[in-house]
């Protein structure tokens, strides 16, 4: 991450850009890589969607399998391809810089390094906020928020396509309150999507197997206040006539 990086990017900001590729990108295994697959590809270097991968989208339907499609790297993203691009599009201000697409599980260390934050092993983490990264060797998602039964919601790269999804609550019960806000959030802002694919919900794994990054507040200021607020404060801003 270079040095001269604008102190002005906001966790707002994050946020926003994390919702851009909601209901119009593919999951595609290997999307942002590059070709030889060892690091970010031209899209996920590139400031904004492209155009691509919402054709792709709407070539699709209900059968839609990934494993259809393994390795089309310009159609979509992955899990970390998606990150990859967030971050980029978050911190950069021009195409065909350094990427930030890693393995799953090397993203946060890298973003360590750098000083933007602090790695938090699953067995330690405490609490979560907005725009935490939690990741294994296998996954990684973003948190938009918490709700009381302990449930988060949250954003990622995960089969379909860039979605909200919910967690189990505290006890790994489903339909939990992050499940059924997820479901509503998709089928109120994507309802052709969310016809296609309804389902979004993940298992009790992303609430006990994902090491935490939290973002140091003076890399990623929060003016607006976002790590204090609820899941339903941070949808309500990121769905707003201005966003």
């Amino acid at each position: 991450m270079p040095e001269d990086t604008p102190q002005t990017t906001d966790l707002a900001d994050l946020l926003a850009y994390a919702k851009e590729p909601l209901g119009q990108v593919m999951y595609i295994w290997g999307g942002g890589w590059n070709e030889e697959d060892t690091g970010a590809g031209t899209e996920s270097r590139h400031l904004g969607l492209s155009p691509a991968w919402k054709t792709f989208a709407d070539a699709q339907d209900a059968t839609y399998d990934f494993n259809d499609h393994l390795y089309e790297i310009h159609h979509g993203l992955d899990c970390s391809g998606y990150i990859g691009w967030l971050l980029y599009n978050t911190f950069e201000t021009k195409d065909s810089q350094p990427g930030y697409v890693r393995l799953s599980q090397e993203i946060g260390p890298f973003l360590e390094e750098k000083g933007y934050g602090t790695m938090i092993a699953a067995s330690d983490i405490q609490n979560y906020e907005p725009g935490d990264l939690l990741a294994n060797t296998e996954h990684i998602f973003m948190v938009l928020g918490t709700y009381e039964d302990g449930s988060l919601l949250i954003i990622h790269a995960s089969p379909p396509g860039v979605r909200i999804c919910g967690t189990p609550n505290a006890q790994g019960e489903t339909r939990s309150q992050a499940e059924v806000n997820a479901e509503n959030i998709m089928q109120t802002y994507y309802p052709d999507w969310s016809a296609k694919y309804p389902t979004c919900s993940t298992d009790f794994s992303y609430l006990t197997a994902y090491d935490q990054f939290r973002w140091n507040p003076d890399k990623l200021p929060d003016a607006q206040g976002f790590r204090k607020k609820t899941a339903d404060a941070v949808i309500s801003y990121l769905f707003s006539s201005e966003n």
